[in-house]
């Protein structure tokens, strides 16, 4: 006996009418057409089941802090730090529990679940640190939560950054974080790559650093973390995060560079819906957009992820914790019109980033984790397209979310009284 049966899919790499078998938490057969007794049984309606959206990068110990203790003027990256410099003193580990626990509640609902979070270790309390060490403790069951230490005002440039960033792996938290291009020199900021990925090495570490944050092409840690990758051995555990100043590099370094982030196997997140909000404001027009580029990395056959980054906070007053708005942004942004390239903004908001974080158990095959999202979509194009509706989110083969499938109400002459972009699903979700 199943726990449960999902049955009429579409996946997401385009197979129809699939069935997905689930025991004990794990996927144990997905095939066409297949029928098994089951606690539970779905009818798709032949709509997407996708694996969870993951969110690759984003700021959970500043989320929800928007206007605290006033709003971005300049709406710029550095007035941004300031404010949250300016905050930091007020923060309570009751008052960033509740937020982040707010905002892990409604992830969830989005289908989202599976978050890296850079995390600031720049205060010497490490507040943020252990009410984050304690909101992972208790999102485990419905959401994986992986935390970057990340030394929000530089680990060379702050007095005790690189002891506060140890402590913080001490305590429990996963990844090594930097900020090279935020220390007082560029050499300064290449010896805190150096010393942090050696750091990472040391203890098994993985990195992901904001790298060249920038609309200035001079801007370009990212070749030095490439190199450090690669003489470290650290091939496929390291992420450069954000990487905009390649917006405004020339082609030539550009087609040096990329190889050499290709031969290190390093990770890019890009960031769009922040990256477009904060780069080019020192511009008139023409005005550069700033986010990094993604067509030209996957084309080079490296792993690109799209992430949230920040959702109302100092450095941007939007946000919704839903990837598949990152993913339009970023579809738009870089151009990403044709099927492929918008399949590829899918992936970069699931199986890519799911690559970065190292997740175990992660897709729609045997032996995964029963964790996924039947979308009011027909395809990841639609998905897309629509922000689809997600009519039921899983963890574990267990339901922790569901929406119904939207259907407007319409009082218009000659035409139906509902309306909707789509059949609703079969079965009642």
């Amino acid at each position: 006996m199943l726990d449960l049966l999902i049955t009429n899919a579409t996946l997401p790499d385009g197979r129809q009418s699939i069935s997905v078998a689930v025991r004990d938490g794990r996927i144990v057969e997905v095939a066409p057409g297949l029928q098994a007794p089951a606690h539970e049984t779905i009818d798709a309606g032949g709509l997407l089941l996708s694996p969870p959206f993951v969110d690759a990068h984003f700021h959970l110990d500043s989320a929800l802090t928007y206007g605290q203790p006033r709003v971005n003027a300049s709406g710029t990256l550095l007035e941004g730090i300031a404010l949250w410099a300016e905050l930091k003193p007020t923060l309570t580990h009751e008052a960033i529990v509740e937020r982040a626990l707010a905002y892990c509640d409604g992830a969830v609902a989005q289908g989202l679940l599976a978050i890296r979070s850079h995390v600031d270790t720049s205060d010497p309390r490490l507040l943020a640190v252990q009410a984050l060490l304690d909101v992972k403790q208790r999102v485990a069951p419905y959401l994986d939560l992986q935390l970057v230490a990340f030394p929000q005002d530089g680990v060379l440039r702050h007095p005790g950054g690189l002891d506060n960033l140890q402590r913080a792996l001490a305590l429990g938290v996963d990844v090594v974080g930097g900020i090279p291009h935020f220390e007082r020199t560029a050499a300064q900021g290449s010896e805190s790559v150096r010393l942090l990925c050696e750091l990472a090495a040391a203890q098994g570490k993985r990195v992901d650093m904001h790298c060249d944050e920038s609309d200035d092409p001079l801007s370009r840690h990212v070749e030095t973390l490439a190199h450090e990758t690669q003489r470290l051995g650290l091939q496929g555990r390291v992420t450069g995060s954000h990487l905009t100043s390649m917006h405004s590099m020339d082609n030539y370094y550009v087609s040096k560079l990329i190889p050499l982030m290709a031969e290190a196997d390093l990770g890019v997140v890009a960031n769009p819906l922040i990256n477009i909000t904060l780069q080019g404001r020192h511009d008139s027009y023409p005005k550069r957009r700033g986010m990094t580029r993604v067509p030209e990395l996957l084309a080079a056959g490296l792993t690109v992820a799209f992430g949230h980054d920040c959702v109302r906070d100092p450095w941007y007053a939007g946000g919704s914790a839903d990837m598949l708005e990152a993913a339009h942004m970023g579809l738009h942004v870089a151009q990403m019109t044709s099927a492929q390239a918008m399949r590829q903004c899918f992936d970069a908001v699931t199986v890519h980033p799911a690559r970065l974080l190292g997740l175990e158990g992660y897709g729609i095959a045997p032996g995964c984790h029963a964790d996924f999202v039947l979308l009011h979509a027909r395809d990841p194009q639609e998905a897309i397209r629509l922000r689809a509706t997600r009519l039921a989110v899983w963890r574990r083969g267990r339901r922790v979310a569901h929406t119904p499938a939207p259907v407007a109400q319409l009082t218009l002459p000659g035409r139906p009284a509902q309306v909707g972009w789509l059949p609703p699903a079969v079965a009642p979700i």
